[in-house]
């Protein structure tokens, strides 16, 4: 894989990881589709502050879910 490949499925890991740990503070199952849609719902806010890698993560990591 190739540095930019590396780089994109480092961060597709760690926002991963970052849901699951907010869900189960939440007390909400950190099922597959249900990661989906917090991806999804963080995207929907279009924060101008998120990196272009971290938006292209997040939007990685929804479709991957999504299979």
């Amino acid at each position: 894989m190739s540095k930019q490949s590396d780089e994109l499925y480092d961060e597709m890991c760690r926002v991963v990881g970052d849901v699951v740990f907010t869900l189960h503070d939440y007390g909400v199952e950190s099922k597959q589709i249900v990661i989906a849609d917090a991806l999804r719902t963080a995207l929907a806010s279009k924060n101008p502050a998120r990196s272009e890698l971290l938006t292209k993560a997040m939007e990685a990591a929804a479709r991957v879910l999504d299979r």
